[in-house]
């Protein structure tokens, strides 16, 4: 039975990370929106991911800074002492996320149901959601239902700043654009810059412009460089050098983003750029590209037998390979089969309407 049968009051939302699963949960928030226009919604996030959610029109956001400690803890707390709320939506199921749910006063607590949950999250909360569907998405969708929200179909609408779109304009050249985000922030995910260098030249010569995005962390500015190193083909190398709503207005503007399990494969799905995600530790009917699944080049189920001698049908939901050379046994002509697909299904190399 739902909880509410009226709009309620006030919403608090807590996710502290990452930018993939906060672009998710964005398509909650928005559907809540939709239905309870007039519903105050607070959301708790993390600092860089408040980046991006401070362009989500009437949200509150609240910075929980994770490198102040337990300083951190006690900000929040007092930011949100003397409030109540008619509903937490604890949708982070780490330990560090429940710790900080304790200062947040709320009727009801949702959060995870057992399968879902990790690191005692259920403890923190009095309602357990339940997600049938697979997917993140779904599954966050899940607690809209919960609520009492008759419209769950995931959708995003993401406006941007002007000035972020003007700047992107000046990258849409006459050839179509191709983003390669060649790193995640866990060096594991990432595939071989020898891999992703005979990408760049492919699709240079299907016509398309080749640029480098991501964040400034170290191992992600080094993958890149070795990219150059290794083609000429990539025509500019902007990892680290743009704010998140450059970077999503960067990909807006583009044909196709390639990248593995990453925020900005799912920054994507905000704007509607398909993507060709590349999998092997996790489960991309879980965690892929939601609207671009039928497109991953995905070696999990290979790698997942072979480390345990189990499919995922056998295995816990949320079930990772843990061997860091997974993403190797992708090969070039597995990516480039379904660049040549996702191409053609798009039609991604015509001029646009």
């Amino acid at each position: 039975m739902a909880l509410f049968d009226s709009p309620p009051n006030s919403l608090c939302l807590l996710r502290l990370s990452a930018i993939g699963d906060c672009c998710h949960a964005i398509a909650l928030v928005q559907a809540i929106q939709r239905q309870w226009p007039t519903t105050k919604i607070t959301w708790i996030t993390g600092k860089i991911e408040a980046n991006l959610l401070q362009l989500l029109p009437n949200v509150e956001i609240i910075v929980f800074d994770k490198s102040a400690g337990w300083r951190a803890y006690m900000q929040l707390w007092r930011a949100l002492k003397g409030r109540k709320f008619d509903a937490l939506l604890h949708m982070q199921a780490a330990l560090r996320a429940s710790i900080a749910s304790l200062g947040i006063r709320a009727k009801y607590r949702l959060g995870f149901d057992k399968s879902r949950a990790k690191d005692g999250q259920w403890i923190f909360t009095n309602y357990k959601v339940t997600a049938e569907a697979e997917h993140v998405v779904d599954g966050f969708m899940a607690f809209g239902q919960a609520l009492g929200l008759t419209e769950v179909t995931a959708r995003w609408s993401f406006a941007l700043p002007e000035a972020d779109q003007q700047w992107a304009q000046l990258y849409q050249a006459q050839q179509p654009l191709l983003l390669i985000c060649p790193a995640a922030s866990k060096a594991y995910k990432n595939w071989t810059s020898e891999g992703y260098a005979q990408l760049a030249e492919y699709a240079h010569h299907q016509g398309m412009k080749v640029i480098l995005i991501g964040s400034p962390a170290r191992q992600e500015r080094e993958l890149a460089a070795k990219i150059e190193q290794l083609t000429p083909y990539i025509a500019e190398n902007l990892v680290g050098k743009t704010s998140l709503s450059q970077l999503l207005a960067l990909i807006k503007v583009a044909r196709l983003v390639v990248a593995p399990d990453t925020g900005p494969a799912h920054m994507a799905t905000l704007v509607g750029t398909p993507v060709l995600g590349l999998y092997a530790h996790h489960n991309p009917a879980r965690t892929g590209p939601y609207y671009c699944r039928d497109y991953v080049v995905s070696v999990y189920e290979e790698a997942l037998l072979a480390e345990t001698g189990k499919t995922s049908d056998q295995l816990p939901w949320r079930t990772r390979v843990k061997d860091a050379q997974a993403m190797q046994l992708i090969e070039i002509e597995q990516v480039t089969a379904q660049f040549e697909r996702i191409i053609h299904d798009f039609n991604l190399l015509q001029e646009p309407v």
